[in-house]
């Protein structure tokens, strides 16, 4: 067997999806104890993946944990338990998959939770999550992660980066647009799931003051001109009074939920509709749970989600 030895370390402020018990929550930020991650792979086979957490960055009053303890922590902090098993069990092959993936080609990786890294949470952070629920949740991820041991995606033999994000505007983007990250396996697929849930789409409104302040524009009057979009909608260039900018750069600047959005004049005030949450690459993790809710299982989902894939084992 091949034999690595590769340093992670991760820090944890949970983000992502927070509510378990409504499955159309809106997906929301949120902060959490600070948590230090340290992977030690000797081999890659769940007897010897173990990682190493600790509450400081000094790593004092460090224990191990399994590479599937971890999963079940990663599955609880980035989706809601209450989703279908076979979502969850997507969830945790993507987790376990994304972590495999930064520790075989990073060396010394360091993780930062952000939307774009996993959150984990830890037991204390699940009471305190689910509370007199933790039974009941817990056990729910626990299944669909060791019913999924082991289990990566490959793509030519390789393990993929396994983005993944919480809901789309109907239709997932190509990661070379978003991350200029152009995986075969990442390109654009239809999630029209997506759009049966209250998550799909939000509105914001925001100062005109700050809008033009975000934008570095002029703020006598607002002019939205020569909108460019993709086939699947998302925005790839605006001029506003004049300046153009790409979709990522307003999603960017604005703190935006997705590049597919509509920005409306209201006096001294701006509102901006967007649909779809997240950088809208790989899994839509509210597609797996329509997915799943609506017959297919994680294997089919994953297939969906990431073109052209294989399922196999560690």
């Amino acid at each position: 067997m091949n034999r690595f030895l590769v340093l992670v370390i991760v820090i944890i402020l949970p983000i992502a999806i927070s509510s378990y018990k409504e499955e159309e929550d809106t997906p929301v930020l949120s902060m959490g104890k600070n948590y230090s991650l340290e992977w030690q792979i000797n081999d890659v086979s769940k007897s010897n993946a173990q990682v190493l957490i600790s509450n400081n960055k000094d790593k004092s009053n460090a224990y191990y944990m399994d590479l599937e303890d971890y999963i079940i922590g990663v599955v609880a902090g980035e989706m809601p338990a209450s989703f279908n098993e076979e979502a969850l069990k997507a969830q945790a092959v993507a987790a376990r998959t994304y972590a495999l993936y930064k520790m075989k080609n990073i060396k010394n990786y360091v993780l930062a939770t952000s939307v774009s890294d996993q959150v984990y949470l830890s037991i204390d952070d699940m009471k305190k999550k689910w509370g007199s629920d933790f039974d009941y949740y817990y056990n729910r991820v626990k299944r669909a992660v060791l019913e999924t041991e082991g289990e990566i995606l490959t793509y030519n033999d390789e393990v993929i980066i396994a983005y993944y994000f919480a809901i789309s505007n109907g239709y997932t983007d190509d990661g070379a647009t978003v991350f200029n990250d152009d995986k075969a396996y990442l390109k654009s697929v239809d999630s029209l799931w997506d759009k049966n849930y209250n998550a799909y789409s939000s509105s914001a409104i925001m100062a005109k003051s700050t809008f033009c302040s975000c934008l570095n524009i002029s703020c006598n009057t607002i002019n939205i001109s020569n909108i460019v979009r993709s086939d699947n909608n998302y925005v790839r260039e605006i001029t506003i009074n004049g300046k153009k900018f790409t979709g990522l750069d307003i999603f960017n600047k604005l703190s935006l939920k997705s590049t597919d959005f509509e920005i409306i004049d209201l006096g001294d005030k701006i509102k901006v509709n967007t649909y779809g949450f997240g950088h809208s690459v790989g899994m839509s993790q509210y597609g797996a749970q329509g997915m799943a809710s609506s017959g297919y299982n994680y294997q089919d989902i994953l297939k969906h989600y990431y073109i052209n894939t294989e399922l196999n084992k560690i």
